[in-house]
């Protein structure tokens, strides 16, 4: 039989019966794997899991989108990469929500994954750190991380309007920068940086009409707003709209980019939902294109630009 690894993130998300995860096996089983589940409890614990994995035909992220993170971190330290899959359960789900997997139900989630599709997925930096789906700098942003564990548990993705409201009395920073896109530099003033490589960012579907995963592109948009009511009015229009169609939002496709703040900012970067810090004043964002990854058949033609070339079992 073929070997699969869950490195499994017991915070995440709502899974309290054990019955559910002892129930991995059996799908596993009948798919043809012999599964092991190896259990996270702390920071970069699935990093660390998986650079240290002998062998596996398959390894799976079961946690949120930070969990993910760590594990393709940790694949890509290996000197043979494995292939991946993510099995969401964090508390909002970007990347499992973009990839097509149902809200919370984990059994029928794993059934997708095993009936899915081997991909070569981009892969993004911030300077050497990956990310999968999202860096973005700002305020606000740190509702993603900041937001207590307890409350994400018992409220789910209310917690981080919760969160958020005690947040509104604070001013709106913003920052004097210089930016590099494909050798062409740019200045200006701007309060909100995000870097993506998703349709799906922060709860928010369809933020990106036509993002590929396998295009060797991520979306850069950055914005200015003076007050909260510009921040609301911007916020509402990238509920309706294709955010690069928003006025005020400064938009760029690329694969090099160079971000270089006049003073270091005082705030940490947000990445997959996890505090990077850095006292650094300048950011190099590149593309990394050998993560090979198993995903639901639903979205693949919506999500890869290459949509004959799947990756063959003995690949």
């Amino acid at each position: 039989m073929k070997k699969c690894v869950i490195i499994y993130n017991p915070q995440s998300g709502r899974l309290k019966k054990r019955e559910t995860l002892e129930s991995f096996y059996d799908i596993l089983r009948d798919h043809g794997y012999e599964a092991e589940i190896k259990y996270t409890s702390k920071k970069k614990d699935a990093t660390r899991i998986l650079q240290d994995l002998d062998y596996a035909d398959l390894v799976i992220s079961a946690g949120g989108d930070g969990t993910l993170n760590e594990v393709i971190t940790g694949n890509l330290l290996r000197k043979e990469p494995l292939t991946l899959a993510n099995l969401p359960m964090g508390t909002t789900n970007d990347v499992g929500n973009m990839y097509g997997y149902t809200k919370n139900n984990y059994t029928k989630n794993l059934e997708l994954l095993l009936d899915g599709v081997k991909k070569k997925i981009d892969v993004c930096f911030i300077n050497d750190t990956p990310f999968v789906y999202v860096a973005c700098l700002g305020d606000y942003v740190d509702m993603a991380y900041s937001t207590p564990r307890s409350l994400k548990k018992k409220y789910g993705k209310i917690a981080y309007v919760m969160y958020g409201f005690k947040q509104l009395l604070n001013k709106i920073n913003s920052y004097d920068v210089k930016y590099t896109i494909d050798g062409k530099t740019y200045e200006g003033r701007y309060s909100f940086f995000f870097i993506t490589n998703a349709s799906r960012v922060a709860g928010v579907d369809d933020v990106y009409y036509d993002v590929k995963l396998d295009d060797n592109k991520f979306e850069v948009a950055f914005c200015y707003v003076k007050n909260k009511a510009e921040l609301m009015k911007i916020f509402f229009l990238v509920n309706t709209m294709d955010l690069k169609d928003v006025p005020g939002i400064v938009y760029h496709q690329t694969n090099n980019l160079e971000i270089e703040f006049l003073t270091a900012p005082k705030v940490s970067w947000c990445i997959d939902g996890e505090e990077y810090k850095s006292s650094k004043k300048k950011f190099t964002f590149r593309i990394d294109k050998n993560t090979k990854m198993v995903l639901p058949r639903k979205n693949i033609v919506k999500l890869f630009e290459k949509k004959d070339e799947n990756i063959k079992e003995n690949e």
